[in-house]
């Protein structure tokens, strides 16, 4: 099968998909759909990717782009999620879905939830965060790419953060990305939740 990997880091992910006697071409920037045409794809996978894929892209690949996603769907869909998993205090996990044309609103492929100690910062979480999404990927890719995983919809509920939404968050934080997560947790608190906490 031939895969397009959509990543600022292809390299995170390359192993496990060439593992599958995949060929793989992987691109950053905005794709369009005469070339992804021309390319002949059997796969999309997206895995930090910033860019919107768009409509006749998503029409071309029925239920055959995956997002990979640092957040236990529903909780903290688009940006920042694991900033705002702690702010919110929302699960944390990482969740594989299928692209549709919300935020992160796909069906659910697989997702595993993650438990963090109280010395870790935001930093060294989301490191955390994307070992557990890439362990996760190795393992269920085979078979997503053989059909034998039958994705489910994601529940009703949940958060969606944009990327303006932490400009505020980021001032207030004393150390930036390595501010402890039990400081951001209790900042959470003293300004009250953002979306609310999980159900």
């Amino acid at each position: 099968m031939k895969v397009l990997l959509l990543s600022p880091y292809p390299e995170r992910l390359q192993p496990s998909i060439e593992a599958a006697s995949d060929h793989l071409l992987a691109r950053y920037d905005a794709i369009e759909m005469s070339w992804v045409q021309q390319m002949n794809f059997d796969w999309i996978v997206s895995y930090g990717y910033s860019h919107i894929i768009r409509r006749p892209v998503l029409d071309a690949f029925p239920s055959r782009i995956v997002n990979l996603h640092i957040s236990y769907l529903p909780w903290n869909r688009g940006a920042d999620p694991n900033l705002w998993s702690w702010i919110d205090d929302t699960p944390k996990g990482v969740t594989l879905h299928q692209v549709d044309e919300g935020v992160d609103t796909g069906p659910i492929i697989d997702q595993v939830l993650v438990h963090f100690g109280i010395g870790e910062t935001l930093a060294t979480s989301y490191e955390q965060l994307r070992t557990a999404a890439e362990t996760m990927f190795t393992r269920v890719w085979p078979l997503v790419r053989a059909g034998r995983i039958h994705p489910r919809r994601q529940p009703a509920g949940g958060s969606v953060h944009r990327a303006r939404d932490r400009d505020a968050i980021m001032a207030v934080l004393p150390a930036g990305w390595d501010t402890p997560v039990n400081e951001v947790a209790r900042l959470g608190r003293r300004i009250g939740r953002h979306q609310g906490g999980p159900p």
